[in-house]
């Protein structure tokens, strides 16, 4: 244990003004910054608009000056048409590009909606375009060049327009959960195609045989980033239907595209024959071939969308049970939510549920099963001394007892429900094959009995305190609940140190912090301030940890967690709170930690490699202020690689906001000031130089506000690692 240290240390408060100096600089940053992206999709738009006219007004000079005979003057200037195609080209791609940047979250039936309803409509104008020529020149009984010259040139801007636009769609969609590999591949990717208007502006055949294998290999290219969709994996069944829908419209567009195109080809009195430019043929591939590997992936996965429904129901039968002590339920009431929902999350084929009473088990729930065969189970089970443990058998027909038992199941789990005083129940689930309980089910069965023991405990504490006086009795209960729900360690590596202090301004705070381990080098860390105080603060920090180790069980991404969190808090928080939160992601064999923060404090950080001391400035709103999906777009993930020796100093606005006698705040400065001075000692004793800083400057008794305080920091890399 680490000594508490007392420093003497002088308040600059030229830093603090330098800080806002930085601050209004990043500001007009970000503005001029903004109207360069406006001016340049102006100029782009422009641009194009301006290129397509040139290359219509020189097709249909051409055009007449070709009907006019040998005599007439040519306007033949093959490098001329070839730029101003290259240039109508860029300058869409790179419109569109800007302009699918903005587009953001994880709406993925709105991405697809977006590129229907913005480009692949443009096929079908070209359809009617077409029609319209036909029905001209049928009831004319002419054949006019310079019509189909002028519908020839509208379907290629139709054409480019649609290929722009699916380009980025997908891009966007191609790079959800993007790795450094994925992205290095499809930069090159874009680098290469890009080079291909080369072919174009030279007047090269790409057909030649010298081009033939490196458009094959781009061919190749493309297949291998069409394999890339893990976004399908997050449609549920409807939308899933929905997006099959949209996928097969587009498909259309394209196979209308290149039907028109392709038919044209083969007139001689075309002036330009757009096949020939090898940059549309292979962005045509790429948007052909990611659409239908879409819709393959999306249908083909149709039957399994059951199963990420199934882990939503999970979630909102976990937030029932959660949710069951503010509704004045009773035992009986949960035990029916944990049996109902255990069988469903579980498909068990038989099961039953006894409670204690006396020592004595009393069996009140029963699926599929008789008392005799119970009685039997119960039985053998004491024989193999296998009382009210935790247990999960995946092969009855291997156990000689079992088998001696003749049950029709072959997979069985117990699970008590009990905490460090007493036992409360024990449930118990059977399913007819081998197997049948694997481990992701295992977790999530245990999640919902961890999280119906602890409201088992706090109904009974509240049924105890109804009978003392209520005020000091919700105040027990309630910091009873709120110990229970921070942990009292966390674990020990040989690749992190960390240390915490946490104290409550009254008998029961607003302020809690958690982790999970996730994997072996995995440990998910969530910090956070319930608006508010006394015994519904508690509650409330109880649902939040219950929904911290409900979801991320899923393994999801901190900005996802922060939505999920929000849409279940969303149905139990009063109006008037709301709770403040950040979620760290630490994975030490990739040496970096992502996280994300809904309205809570900024992270102070240490970066050994600059010897700079900073916070980390993301945006984030508070779980509970916006109650509709419009909260997705307030919240912002970051990915950070760490050194050793980098430290991070995690907090509540206890800390930056406590007063001293004359009101002055202790503030973010001096908190970065303070990392400043002692960076270089263990995580312990930065937390003792903090607080004991933070003592100093307010003075005895002076705590208006819960104080918690994490320091993290990171080793060096072991030898033996």
């Amino acid at each position: 244990m680490a000594k508490e240290q007392f420093f003497f240390l002088p308040f600059n408060l030229e830093q603090a003004r330098e800080h806002r100096i930085q601050s209004r600089l990043k500001s007009k940053t970000d503005f001029r910054f903004m109207l360069y992206k406006t001016n340049a999709k102006s100029l782009l738009a422009i641009s194009a608009v301006i290129s397509w006219l040139l290359l219509l007004v020189y097709v249909l000079l051409t055009a007449e000056s070709t009907l006019a005979g040998s005599g007439a003057p040519k306007f033949a200037f093959p490098f001329l048409r070839n730029l101003l195609t290259v240039v109508f080209i860029v300058s869409v791609f790179l419109f569109q590009r800007m302009h699918t940047e903005t587009l953001k979250g994880i709406d993925f039936i709105g991405y697809l909606w977006n590129l229907f309803s913005k480009a692949g409509v443009a096929a079908y104008l070209s359809v009617a375009l077409y029609l319209v020529y036909r029905v001209y020149t049928n009831y004319a009984d002419v054949e006019s060049t310079l019509l189909l010259h002028l519908v020839y040139q509208v379907n290629f801007g139709l054409l480019v327009l649609f290929l722009a636009k699916a380009f980025y769609i997908w891009r966007q969609l191609l790079l959800y959960h993007k790795n450094k590999f994925l992205q290095i591949a499809w930069d090159w990717f874009e680098l290469l195609l890009g080079a291909t208007l080369l072919l174009t502006i030279f007047n090269f055949d790409y057909t030649n045989y010298v081009f033939l294998p490196l458009l094959a290999l781009m061919g190749f290219y493309i297949l291998f980033l069409c394999t890339n969709m893990k976004w399908v994996a997050y449609l549920t069944f409807n939308n899933k239907s929905r997006s099959l829908v949209l996928l097969g419209a587009i498909l259309l567009s394209c196979y209308i595209f290149i039907r028109f195109f392709h038919n044209t080809a083969d007139r001689a009195d075309l002036v330009i024959d757009y096949t020939d430019v090898g940059f549309l043929l292979l962005a045509m591939m790429f948007v052909g071939m990611y659409t239908l590997a879409a819709f393959l992936v999306s249908l083909f996965s149709l039957p399994t969308s059951s199963v990420f429904e199934q882990k939503s129901e999970d979630l909102l039968n976990f937030q029932r049970l959660s949710l069951s002590i503010q509704q004045g339920q009773s035992e009986a009431q949960v035990y029916d939510m944990l049996f109902e929902s255990t069988i469903k999350a579980s498909d068990a084929s038989a099961g039953w549920f006894e409670i204690f009473r006396n020592s004595e088990p009393q069996v009140t729930h029963l699926l599929n099963i008789k008392e005799g065969q119970i009685n039997s189970i119960r039985h053998l089970l004491q024989a193999y001394n296998i009382h009210n443990i935790d247990y999960i058998n995946n092969n009855l027909g291997r156990n000689p007892g079992f088998r001696g038992l003749s049950l029709p199941w072959k997979s069985m789990a117990i699970l008590p429900i009990k905490s460090s005083k007493h036992l409360s129940g024990v449930l118990y689930l059977l399913k007819d094959v081998e197997g049948g309980f694997d481990q992701e089910t295992v977790n999530v069965l245990r999640t919902f009995t961890s999280q119906t023991t602890l409201t088992i405990e706090n109904l009974r504490l509240i049924n105890e305190s109804l009978q003392n006086e209520r005020y000091k009795e919700e105040l027990k209960i309630a910091t009873q609940v709120q110990e229970s729900l921070i942990p009292k360690t966390f674990p020990t590596d040989s690749w992190f140190e960390i240390s915490t202090h946490s104290v409550a301004a009254k008998e029961v705070g607003g302020d809690f912090y958690d982790f999970l381990q996730l994997s072996e080098s995995r440990i998910a860390i969530i910090i956070g301030d319930v608006s508010g105080k006394g015994i519904s603060a508690a509650f409330h920090m109880a649902q939040m940890k219950g929904i911290f180790h409900g979801l991320m069980q899923q393994d999801m991404a901190p900005s996802e967690f922060m939505k999920q969190a929000n849409s279940a808090l969303s149905r139990c928080l009063e109006r008037t709170s709301f709770i403040t939160s950040a979620l760290y992601i630490i994975d030490y064999r990739m040496k970096g930690f992502m996280f994300a923060r809904a309205g809570h404090c900024h992270t102070l950080y240490y970066n050994s490699m600059m010897d700079d001391v900073f916070y980390f400035d993301t945006d984030g709103l508070g779980l509970g202020i916006i109650r509709d999906k419009n909260y997705a777009g307030h919240i912002r993930e970051m990915y950070y690689d760490y050194n050793p020796g980098d430290v991070m100093v995690i907090y509540t606005d206890g800390i930056v906001e406590a007063r001293n006698s004359g009101n002055d705040e202790y503030g973010e400065d001096r908190l970065l000031y303070m990392l400043k001075q002692t960076y270089h000692l263990e995580a312990e004793d930065i937390k003792c130089a903090i607080i004991n800083d933070l003592n100093d400057f307010t003075g005895p008794g002076n705590l208006y506000d819960d104080q918690t305080l994490l320091v993290i920091k990171f080793k060096p890399t072991q030898p033996n690692e």
